[in-house]
Parts: structure tokens; C-alpha cells; sequence
């Protein structure tokens, strides 16, 4: 699947005062302009950056400034009251929400897309497909060669995200963990934390050796997509928009967006035209998956 890249980051700075909601900044005699505060994961920047290029092209009255820094830090941002919108690729945590609340906040939650989460090698390592237990013992550091998974005599490099991440957390408790809350096992000491989606697809394309995993719209041509199996014995699917949708791959999730409390104003109209046609086919251009159907 080809990813269009957005690779441009919009950075809006604007010296205001007092709380973030849907701010607006005119002079006498001029339009009234609203600049709308967007952060969170770096799985959603890209559609984050997208969204808010293409709204802002028919609305000239409304500014939308996209960051990433992970799923933790826009709801941390979201409960400090500094952005109007965080992007998460995770549900809101309990203990997140209690800090949103005790700040004064009742945080709405919008499910704006569905992702695949990948899992990458090298386009020359020869394994094809993998079980939910082998990336999880792999994981773990139970498996450390790629012999043992039908591949060459190699150490395997372990790659995963950062713990602020969103994605991070889903693999963790989804795939480390095989979904089993009691199950208290983390990565393997040796796994190697990158900042960014980017970093990973990077170092797997550079890297025979490597293992990651990454947001289905991140997925370039220098790397190789997995297929996943269930369990052993079940088939096995590599990720994409149709397997998504008929529920087929092991490793998807819901993208949410939060905001501090029940949206109003630009910022309930800029939520709803997400949810359009025109915006659901942006999230199918960049590789995600629409929540809504979009007729061609």
C-alpha cells in the first residue's frame, strides 16, 4: 500500500493567555480568526496534519496547529488545558482521566479512524509469517534468533516505540501480553526505544536483522509487512484496509480524539466535518481505515 507522506509540519505559534478552548484572535474591521490546539500521537499526526490542511483551505477564519510527542503527552496537554484536541492511539487511561477530572475537565471521546498495527522486517529476511506467541515471546526475549522462527541464523534486533507512545501501550498489553490483564510481562531489556514511526520504518529498512512494528499508514516500500496468525494453526493475514474491516488481522485499533469537555463552536464543527466524506477519504488516501463508509 502506497502511504502518502505529509512530511511538512505546520508549527502555529500564538501568544495567548488563560484557558485553550477555540481562541479567537481579530483586530477592529478584520474577520474574526479562531486558532484551534491539536497534539498527541505520532500514529495520527499525518491525518492530524492532513484534516487540518484541507479544512483550513475552505476555512481561512480557523487555524489548526498539529503536533505529535505521543498519545501521553496530548492528553496530559488535554488535561492542562493547553490544547483543545489530543489525538490518542489508545484509549484515555484510567489514571488520566482521574487527572483530567481533578483539572476541571470531563474528556469526550470521538473515534475518528481504525488502524492495523504492522509487524515489519527487512525485505530480505525470508519469514513470511508469524504467530501472535512468536512476536511475543520474541518480544520478551524468549525467541533471540531468527532461526527459531524459520528464518537464518541471525540475532534479532528488537525495535519498538517509546513509552509515551500510544502504540507502545496497545502492543504491550495486545501483543507482549496477548490481551491477558494479569499478565504483568514488558519488552525484552534489550529492545532499542525510538521517538517516531519514522525512526522505526527507517531502522528496519536499514537493518536486516530488525524487528518493529508500526501504524499500517506508515508502512513504506523499503520494509516488509508480516502476516499474523492468531494462533498456531489459524491462518494467517497480512494487514490492510480489507482485512481492518472484515476483522481477519489480529492487530488493529480504533484512533481516537479527546477534548476537554463537550465540543462547541469551531471546534464541534471541525469534529463533524471529520466525520464527512471528504475527510473519512483522507484517512483511506494516507492507509488508515474510515470509520464511515465512503462511496467512490
Amino acid at each position: 500500500m502506497k502511504l502518502l507522506r505529509i512530511t511538512c509540519m505546520i508549527l502555529i505559534i500564538a501568544a495567548l493567555s488563560g484557558g485553550c478552548s477555540a481562541r479567537s484572535n481579530s483586530e477592529p474591521g478584520q474577520a474574526a480568526s479562531v486558532y484551534l490546539q491539536n497534539k498527541g500521537s505520532d500514529t495520527m499526526v499525518n491525518l492530524a496534519l492532513a484534516w487540518a490542511e484541507r479544512y483550513q483551505s475552505t476555512h481561512p477564519e480557523v487555524t489548526i496547529a498539529v503536533t505529535g510527542g505521543g498519545s501521553g503527552t496530548g492528553l496530559a496537554s488535554l488535561a492542562n488545558n493547553t490544547v483543545d484536541l489530543a489525538n490518542a492511539s489508545r484509549k484515555i487511561k484510567d489514571e488520566e482521566l482521574a487527572q483530567a477530572s481533578a483539572a476541571g475537565a470531563d474528556p469526550q471521546e470521538f473515534v475518528v479512524a481504525r488502524d492495523a498495527i504492522a509487524v515489519i522486517v527487512h525485505p530480505d529476511n525470508p519469514v513470511e509469517n508469524l504467530t501472535l506467541e512468536q512476536i511475543a515471546l520474541i518480544y520478551r526475549g524468549e525467541i533471540s534468533n531468527w532461526l527459531e522462527v524459520g528464518g537464518e541464523d541471525r540475532p534479532i534486533v528488537r525495535l519498538s516505540r517509546e513509552t509515551n507512545s500510544g502504540t507502545h501501550v496497545y502492543f504491550l498489553e495486545e501483543v507482549v501480553r496477548l490481551g491477558n490483564s494479569e499478565d504483568k510481562s514488558i519488552f525484552s531489556p534489550q529492545t532499542l526505544l525510538l521517538p517516531s514511526s519514522e525512526g522505526i520504518i527507517a531502522e528496519v529498512s536499514d537493518n536486516p536483522n530488525a524487528i518493529g512494528y508500526d501504524g499500517l499508514g506508515y508502512v513504506t516500500d523499503h520494509v516488509k509487512m508480516v502476516a499474523v496468525a492468531r494462533s498456531a494453526g489459524a491462518p494467517y493475514v497480512r494487514p490492510s484496509v480489507a482485512t481492518v474491516n472484515d476483522g481477519s488481522y489480529p492487530i488493529a485499533r480504533d484512533l481516537y480524539m479527546y477534548t476537554r469537555s463537550a465540543p462547541q463552536g469551531t471546534l464541534k464543527t471541525y469534529l463533524d466535518w471529520i466525520f464527512s466524506a471528504e475527510a473519512q477519504q483522507i484517512v483511506g488516501d494516507l492507509g488508515f481505515v474510515p470509520v464511515k463508509q465512503v462511496t467512490p
